[in-house]
């Protein structure tokens, strides 16, 4: 192990507050969005996480990279996010199952990370001042310079990312003979929400953001996954236009995260940026079906309006986030459709909510069960 000093680096907040610190990945300049997840583990499957695409990722566990990287530990085919700013970057993994060290998975990323900053105040400044655009670097000190480059970064609001990370092909997954058809929109959805189906007797096609509803149907799906991903959700007309064909549909249809959202704008419930976002392996929610509350893993900036929700006679709030009160599921009460804003396939987290996979196949199936019912009556 051979120690080697490491590069001054800088943080440049898009209000002018300038943190410094240390280069730990690729020597170079990123900007995105700045914002901080809380989980103390689970690091690789957050960087290869595609709805943080155009995300620069403050982690607020101290320690980054000292249990390396595995080659079966990712949401997707590569690191999704822009930069990252940590406490301590590890080199040098201690993990017997690790293929890799954090360092070198970086370097092959192209991916630039800075280390030796404080990670706290800075969660601090974004916890109160809200989520901005930041610029990191480790080849440019100069603040003017960076100002003028992060200048041209554009917002999140308004912004569409999806296209960035879905397929560009359909493909499928899982067994061919599988007890259930599942159409999957692909708009950044991770590789454990897939695995989730699979592992439910579930056949899957996953399909580009930009299939037409017409063309997935032909497919005769048992339901539909409307998935994960980057961006804001108000900007997706054609997609909203799609789900909302599915929702009319009467197929089994459930959503997750910016599937949630999805949902929503297709159904008159409208989005909007949040002040921070949740990101973390440990929020706390309520189901208000059951009553009971479950921790869950949560990555998203955006949220949906309750008021909106609240004027829809045939949809309701399932599930509220216990610290800030926002609206983390709902159901039609007239057709099988549902979604949640966290992640309940929980790679990294607890798996409290895996349970609403279940909730999907058991609709499923109730559904198949009425139309075998139909077909011998008639």
């Amino acid at each position: 192990m051979k120690y080697t000093p490491k590069a001054p680096a800088v943080l440049l907040l898009e209000d002018g507050k300038v943190f410094y610190g240390k280069a730990a990945g690729k020597i170079g300049t990123a900007s995105g969005e700045i914002c901080f997840n809380t989980g103390m583990t689970g690091y690789q499957e957050i960087f290869t996480d595609p709805s943080y695409f155009g995300q620069i990722i403050v982690t607020t566990n101290v320690h980054i990279g000292n249990y390396g990287v595995n080659n079966d530990e990712v949401e997707s085919d590569s690191i999704k996010i822009a930069g990252l700013i940590c406490k301590q970057f590890s080199e040098f993994p201690s993990r017997k199952r690790s293929n890799g060290s954090l360092k070198d998975y970086f370097l092959n990323g192209n991916i630039v990370a800075v280390s030796d900053m404080d990670t706290r105040a800075i969660v601090r400044y974004i916890r109160d001042k809200g989520a901005m655009n930041c610029i990191i670097s480790s080849e440019i000190l100069d603040i003017e310079i960076l100002k003028e480059k992060l200048s041209k970064v554009p917002s999140m609001a308004g912004l569409e990312l999806s296209s960035k990370v879905s397929t560009a092909k359909p493909y499928f997954m899982g067994d061919p003979a599988g007890a259930f058809k599942v159409a999957v929109t692909d708009y950044g959805v991770k590789k454990n929400i897939l695995r989730s189906l699979v592992e439910r007797g579930c056949y899957l096609q996953v399909f580009p953001m930009k299939a037409s509803f017409e063309e997935m149907m032909k497919w005769n799906p048992d339901g539909f996954m409307i998935s994960n991903g980057p961006g804001d959700p108000s900007v997706m007309i054609y997609e909203a236009a799609t789900i909302k064909k599915i929702i009319n549909s009467g197929v089994p249809t459930f959503g997750i995260c910016l599937g949630h959202q999805l949902i929503a704008e297709a159904s008159g419930i409208s989005t909007f940026k949040m002040h921070k976002g949740h990101r973390g392996i440990n929020h706390p929610v309520k189901n208000l079906i059951t009553g009971k509350s479950e921790i869950t893993s949560q990555n998203h900036g955006f949220g949906i309006n309750a008021e909106d929700i609240a004027k829809i006679k045939n949809i309701e709030i399932t599930h509220v986030n216990l610290n800030d009160a926002t609206i983390e599921g709902m159901r039609y009460t007239d057709r099988n459709v549902f979604s949640v804003q966290y992640h309940p396939e929980a790679c990294p987290g607890p798996y409290d909510s895996r349970y609403l996979f279940d909730d999907f196949i058991t609709m499923i199936s109730s559904v198949k069960k009425n139309e075998k019912k139909k077909s011998v009556t008639a």
